[in-house]
């Protein structure tokens, strides 16, 4: 928080007496020596007797959120600006919200700051950062794409706005800007997140690679061995897969993905012994999961329980109608069953749902 350097104002240095001077000489020394305390203490004694002295209760406010106690820092700087307007005392006060939490009000504050001052890129990404953290990823493309413009190298801009297209959809946009920050800024979870963006879009080499550069900068980097052995997996490579999910789960247990892709690749490789253990532990994480259900179908389905896979395929294509292939896995079992006008009508879905997406 930034202190306002000045003598107090001309009702304060009264001929009677040096005292409040060398009083606010002593707490703006406090407070440049990290002693913001004291600091606190000493301006606060000097509000009682001038309560109407903004350059008191500007510094007054910066010791206390240096002392996390930012709602009355958030008095101080509000009754200054009520008086008279500072950007960089706006922003403290934006910077309190933040801290404190309350982010909306954060982003009142910035915006406000932002109309005055459109290509400062420090205010601009802070404004992302509260729209990021509040779930706006549009607003976040908003606010950054000018600025990105006119400050093309700064990384920090182009992680949040990276990141915020990605969430939003827009993965190659999103890619390509967070493959900047990975590849200039050395970051590990720049590498990470372009790795499961790379996987999401099929690109299973790439995001492989991405997985390697992040887990090399940072090998205990939380979801990197998952992301490793998911891409494995998609790469025909399931017994180096399951070497990294095993590796994911032994460090976080509670890992969803790391134990449904353990789980699938168990299945494959035949151990379903492993595999009813792991994807039981997805589904007690997400019962909802429609992709842990569909891998607990199908390991039924080699078990030989074909009328519970049955059952466990319809809560699949129920929750997600739009998903072809347990159309055609539960038309199947249906044939198997001898339900023959239910094996037709699902892989007639199974028929329309692929000539849609070949279109």
């Amino acid at each position: 928080m930034r202190i306002v350097a000045f003598l107090i104002a001309a009702g304060v240095a009264c001929a009677q007496s040096t005292n409040p001077q060398q009083l606010f000489r002593d707490a703006v020394a406090a407070q440049q020596r990290g002693n913001d305390a004291l600091a606190v203490r000493k301006y606060q004694e000097l509000l009682k007797n001038y309560p109407d002295s903004l350059e008191v209760r500007a510094n007054l406010g910066a010791a206390l959120a240096k002392l996390n106690r930012y709602d009355e820092a958030i008095e101080q700087y509000r009754a200054v600006l009520a008086k008279k307007e500072n950007a960089g005392l706006r922003l403290n006060l934006a910077l309190a919200y933040y801290k404190k939490g309350a982010l909306r009000d954060a982003v009142q504050q910035l915006n406000t700051l932002r109309a005055a001052q459109p290509d400062d890129a420090r205010v601009a990404t802070l404004l992302a950062d509260c729209y990021a953290s509040l779930g706006q990823d549009e607003s976040v493309i908003a606010t950054l794409k000018p600025v990105e413009a006119a400050h093309p190298d700064d990384l920090s801009v182009a992680w949040l706005l990276g990141s915020a297209l990605i969430r939003a959809g827009h993965r190659r946009e999103g890619l390509d800007r967070v493959d900047r920050v990975a590849r200039e800024g050395n970051r590990p979870e720049a590498y990470l997140l372009a790795g499961r963006t790379a996987l999401k879009m099929n690109e299973f080499e790439r995001a492989r690679d991405y997985a390697a550069a992040a887990a090399h900068l940072n090998p205990r980097l939380p979801g990197v061995d998952t992301l490793r052995g998911t891409v494995l997996s998609y790469l025909g490579d399931t017994e180096g897969a399951a070497a990294a999910l095993r590796a994911a789960v032994e460090a976080d247990p509670k890992d969803f993905e790391a134990q449904l892709g353990l789980g699938a690749v168990l299945h494959t490789n035949r151990d379903l012994a492993g595999a009813r253990e792991h994807l039981q532990r997805a589904l007690q994480f997400k019962p909802g999961s429609t992709v842990a259900r569909y891998e607990w179908a199908r390991l039924e389905r080699t078990e030989g329980q074909v009328e519970a896979a049955a059952r466990d395929f319809e809560k699949v294509v129920h929750g997600d109608p739009t998903w072809a292939q347990p159309h055609v896995e539960l038309a199947a079992l249906y044939f198997r069953l001898n339900r023959q006008e239910d094996g037709e009508k699902e892989r007639a879905i199974f028929d329309r749902l692929t000539a849609e997406q070949q279109k």
